[in-house]
């Protein structure tokens, strides 16, 4: 049985939900702690209120192969976010550009978590920005889970987590996958508006490693649980993937499961900025891949250099942001 069906059944996840419920009434969900009251509308920094914002939902067949797998991830794409990063490939949903994002209550995300299991046959429910949120989807799980959720969860995240919030996921989420996008406080501040990334999302990444271990895979070569990392490739090593990855082998694990990620591309507004104004080149992906094999990490997946032509989602199409895409190659 899994430990979140376990927590339902003992009455914790419900104490959890409530005690994550009352907090956004001052809201210190993520690091920011704004201290915004959303059950009055008021909104901080992720400009979201006391409802769900969802952009879209499927089942997503372009994440990891644990996670893919034959029928495809239970993607929920979440809107807005607690980072404003200038190349987010995600730029429509995460900086409030798409009208078409629908507010929905507690009850309609569980339905979602529902659908994804066993209308479409998904392997997991996979949470994407997940951060600002979490008390609604604990909640949400209260009334999915006796309709019959069963499937991994997993928390697909930027990394700029509180630590307070993550121990209340402890026994919850079975898959953890964050990103670690930065070495340098300064690129994250001028980047994304977050001058203490690096700090929070290290201790982050720390947190989810302790409560989930390095990554557990199936018999059917599904990822059960456990952590993995993604690391994407910046032009101009403004990601530093050198110090990141280093810290990932001595202060994680050398058999942390990472996913090294090709698919830049110059999205939102980063055609403005000269450092981040093109794709990765040739020298710089084998540079990083050549790091991983003298690092000895040698767990996980790497995206091959043409990887930015394939992942370009349009969240103008709700059923499947990925499909137009999918039918173009």
């Amino acid at each position: 049985m899994r430990t979140y069906l376990q927590l339902y059944k003992s009455g914790e996840l419900k104490k959890r939900a409530l005690l994550l419920m009352e907090r956004l009434e001052s809201c210190d969900i993520c690091p920011r702690k704004c201290e915004a009251n959303r059950f009055k509308g008021k909104h901080g920094f992720c400009r979201s209120g006391n409802l769900t914002s969802v952009s879209s939902f499927c089942d997503h067949h372009g994440e990891e192969p644990v996670l893919s797998g034959t029928r495809g991830s239970g993607t929920i794409f979440f809107s807005n976010c607690n980072m404003k990063c200038i190349f987010c490939q995600n730029y429509q949903i995460s900086q409030g550009e798409n009208t078409s994002a629908r507010e929905i209550s507690t009850s309609d995300l569980a339905h979602i978590m529902l659908y994804l299991q066993n209308n479409l046959g998904c392997h997991n429910i996979n949470l994407v920005s997940p951060t600002h949120y979490v008390p609604q989807i604990i909640y949400a799980l209260t009334e999915a889970i006796p309709e019959g959720l069963h499937v991994p969860l997993v928390y697909n995240t930027n990394a700029y987590d509180s630590l307070e919030t993550l121990k209340m996921l402890d026994g919850i989420i079975d898959i953890y996958l964050p990103d670690i996008k930065y070495a340098s406080n300064v690129w994250a501040e001028k980047f994304s508006k977050a001058s203490n990334y690096v700090d929070i999302s290290r201790a982050a990444i720390v947190e989810m490693c302790r409560q989930t271990g390095n990554l557990v895979i199936d018999e059917n070569g599904l990822a059960e649980k456990g952590l993995i990392v993604r690391h994407l490739i910046l032009p101009n090593e403004i990601a530093g993937s050198k110090d990141s990855l280093k810290w990932l082998a001595e202060n994680v694990s050398k058999n942390v499961a990472i996913s090294l990620m090709a698919q830049y591309y110059p999205a939102h507004r980063a055609y403005n900025e000269p450092l981040l104004a093109r794709k990765i080149s040739q020298k710089e992906y084998n540079e990083v891949v050549s790091l991983m094999d003298n690092l000895g990490l040698e767990n996980g997946w790497i995206q091959t250099l043409d990887a930015a032509e394939f992942y370009r989602p349009d969240f103008d199409i709700l059923d499947h942001p990925f499909e137009k895409r999918r039918s173009e190659l």
